[in-house]
């Protein structure tokens, strides 16, 4: 269930960060300033944020490739999976925090 949220999470917060991001791109000095926000509190939540809001999907992608393929399609596997796939995602999203904090 947390497929949507993620996803509606990804849809509201990328946008920011290409709006962040396209300036960053004019000139060094821009981009210096732009990087001096990022060891704020706030914009590190903000970030591993879009990092769970994308890796969620994925993993989530991934699991739906292998029930497209008739491998954990019983009731018990399939729970499982998706128990599995928000452990995996949230463990990436904190071993990506732990090198980001």
């Amino acid at each position: 269930i947390m497929h949507r949220p993620s996803g509606a999470l990804f849809f509201l917060l990328l946008p920011l960060l290409l709006y962040v991001w396209q300036p960053s791109l004019a000139s060094a000095q821009v981009f210096a300033e732009v990087q001096s926000w990022f060891p704020q509190p706030l914009a590190k939540f903000a970030l591993l944020g879009v990092i769970w809001a994308s890796l969620h999907p994925f993993c989530m992608g991934l699991r739906s490739l292998a029930l497209d393929l008739d491998i954990g399609i019983h009731l018990a596997q399939a729970r499982f999976s998706a128990k599995l796939v928000l452990v995996v995602s949230i463990a990436l999203t904190l071993l990506i925090g732990v090198r980001l904090w």
